[in-house]
């Protein structure tokens, strides 16, 4: 009967050798795997970070207020203030909603401010001057109303009027003689151009137009 016959020292280093190009290729596959689950999952919360944020922009345009003595619409370049209704009851008062891009934490992001009800012109006079002054140097107290909603590098607003785009700060048209008036301050439509920062999700320029369901504006 011959001796067993063990392995020499030669086949247990390629056999090691082996099992650890064997297990460093495992390793990378699940690395690879788990980097893009990741990416999968930063992609669909920054996806629907934005998508939450176009509803909301929507809404408060669908809601817009025009109240007499007060400003329904207004951008001046850096801040969109609104009067909206509110979502309470119906003797809840309206709402002032601004929406800035700002920078927060070393980032700049795009935000969202919202008042308390106001029921008075005093009361919308206040928060409509507050709004302002969130946007380019807020306080404790206005900084508590906003919401932080997605990263943005760049952002415009167009009105629709007169049958073509326009700046917003640019007058309405209105008859000789005449003011504009609440009404004519709310235009046909509004078109919303986002640029988005380079990353993992969602980049680069968006465009959302906004038409007014009175006048049947907004074209695209």
């Amino acid at each position: 009967m011959k001796p067993a016959r063990g392995f020499t020292l030669i086949e247990l280093l390629v056999a090691i050798a082996l099992l650890g190009l064997v297990a460093l290729m495992s390793w990378r596959g699940l690395d690879a795997m788990a980097r893009t689950q990741e990416q999968t999952r930063a992609h669909s919360a920054q996806l629907m970070a934005l998508q939450a944020a176009l509803a909301q922009w929507s809404a408060d345009l669908d809601a817009l207020l025009p109240l007499a003595h007060t400003v329904p619409l207004d951008w001046d370049g850096q801040v969109l203030r609104l009067t909206r209704r509110s979502l309470g009851a119906p003797d809840a008062g309206a709402l002032v909603v601004a929406w800035t891009r700002r920078t927060v934490q070393g980032q700049d992001q795009w935000l969202r401010w919202q008042s308390a009800p106001v029921r008075t012109r005093g009361d919308w006079q206040q928060a409509w001057q507050q709004a302002a002054q969130w946007a380019r140097n807020p306080g404790d107290a206005e900084r508590r109303r906003e919401v932080v909603l997605l990263p943005l590098a760049d952002w415009r607003v167009f009105y629709y009027r007169g049958d073509a785009w326009s700046n917003p700060q640019s007058s309405p048209d209105t008859p000789p003689g005449d003011a504009p008036t609440v009404g004519t301050l709310i235009p046909d439509g509004v078109r919303l151009q986002l640029e988005l920062p380079p990353g993992p999700g969602v980049a680069g320029p968006l465009v959302r137009d906004w038409a007014n369901p009175l006048r049947g504006g907004g074209k695209s």
